[in-house]
């Protein structure tokens, strides 16, 4: 097989992704069935079984481990486009979920090269045992580059990833079941993968040598909606001085504002904004009347978007990775993101009440938006950076800013 790019085009164009893999010659142990017919053959790892979902590609070169528990990835077959997949094993320190149901997160991994012996000294476990114990399917060898353009030219796939040992497969089922899969659009997969009751967190960011901390004098109380929310958004506000109360998707404004907090957050999380905004974006716009400070990222960003009278969008091959440009209106500076997701906010549906923010500097989609007057914003991007560049940390202290003047307003009143 040729590297050209020209090749490589071409063939994502015809939907003939190969193996790659140094031992092409061996018996496939792993197929990643596509629902136009499409069948891609490797190596297993991880998990073995069968599990459908959407196929994106992400372009981090760290953090994989990071990326395979963000509960975001719900319902999607992750590409990874950097070929070195595992070579630092998994550690216990660099989980975003503590969820262990396989349904309820990621469906499986593509990667390039073998998985091979851990060379960092912070892991803790090879990375195949690791994706065993998690019940994600991985399948290695396969062309990855050609994938992410079949991704790029015709749009995210459903897709069945299966892993066998013994190398046998129905294949003509597989095929069934990628078809037949009805896709992310109209999935509310908020309520898989969100806390089972409400529960406090006080741990702080990790610090070389040290680990994790914690937050012994906070000046904030903020309630956090868990549509899929991330370890590391929680140690970033609990960073810059709160105390965090974390609830259910499915928790009532009500119900929040009798916890009297200073702010709200509303977290990120997979599956389509509007099919989860049909019962979280009625009580999200009621938080927004009360005048309580507010600030969302990913999907809740889109969320919002919506409470506040403005519609989303299926894209066509979503953002997912690193190292996303997106120019912040406010500060005039363009910043490097960590981006994962699917569907996007029409900046065009937003009212007059409302004002963009934040824009990518790769297709031009919306990627944040604040409301005039108000102490409410969200940003689709993931300024927590994890993994990814720590550009927009500031926003965490954007948030602090405004309960902190809402806090002094009201003692003033």
């Amino acid at each position: 097989m040729t590297d050209k790019p020209e090749a490589l085009a071409a063939e994502a164009a015809s939907s003939h992704v190969r193996s790659v893999a140094p031992w092409a010659d061996a018996a496939p142990t792993a197929l990643l069935v596509l629902a136009d017919g499409t069948v891609i053959q490797g190596q297993g790892a991880g998990a073995t079984g069968v599990a459908v979902g959407e196929v994106c590609f992400n372009t981090a070169i760290t953090g994989y481990q990071e990326i395979l528990t963000d509960p975001s990835y719900a319902g999607q077959i992750i590409t990874f486009t950097f070929p070195h997949i595992g070579n630092v094993g998994a550690n216990t320190e660099d989980m975003e979920t503590a969820n262990l149901a396989a349904s309820s997160g990621v469906r499986g991994c593509v990667l390039r090269a073998a998985i091979t012996q851990p060379s960092n000294w912070r892991a803790g476990q090879d990375f195949d045992a690791w994706l065993k114990a998690r019940g994600i399917i991985a399948i290695t060898g396969v062309d990855t580059r050609a994938l992410t353009a079949l991704i790029r030219d015709k749009g995210m796939p459903n897709a069945v990833i299966a892993h066998a040992a013994d190398g046998k497969f129905d294949v003509d089922a597989l095929k069934r079941d990628a078809a037949a899969w009805s896709g992310m659009v109209g999935l509310d997969l908020a309520k898989e993968v969100t806390c089972g009751q409400s529960y406090s967190w006080d741990e702080t960011q990790w610090q070389w040598g040290e680990g994790y901390g914690q937050q012994n004098e906070p000046r904030f109380h903020v309630v956090a909606i868990d549509f899929g929310l991330k370890r590391n958004i929680l140690r970033e506000l609990a960073t810059v001085g709160c105390r965090l109360t974390v609830v259910p998707a499915t928790t009532t404004a009500e119900a929040i504002l009798e916890r009297k907090p200073d702010g709200v957050f509303v977290s990120n999380g997979p599956g389509d904004p509007a099919a989860t905004g049909a019962y979280a974006v009625p009580e999200l716009a009621k938080l927004v009347e009360s005048g309580v400070p507010v600030f969302g990222i990913c999907l809740g960003h889109q969320m919002l978007g919506l409470a506040l009278g403005g519609k989303t969008e299926k894209m066509h091959q979503g953002h997912h990775g690193a190292n996303h440009p997106v120019k912040d209106f406010n500060t005039k500076k363009v910043e490097i993101t960590s981006m994962n997701h699917g569907f996007a906010l029409n900046s065009e549906s937003l009212p007059g009440s409302v004002e963009e923010t934040h824009v990518s500097l790769f297709d031009g989609s919306n990627c944040g938006l604040k409301v005039k007057g108000e102490p409410v914003f969200s940003v689709q991007h993931h300024p927590e950076a994890s993994p990814g560049p720590q550009d927009s940390h500031y926003l965490f202290s954007r948030f602090i800013e405004l309960m902190a003047q809402a806090k002094t307003a009201k003692s003033t009143s």
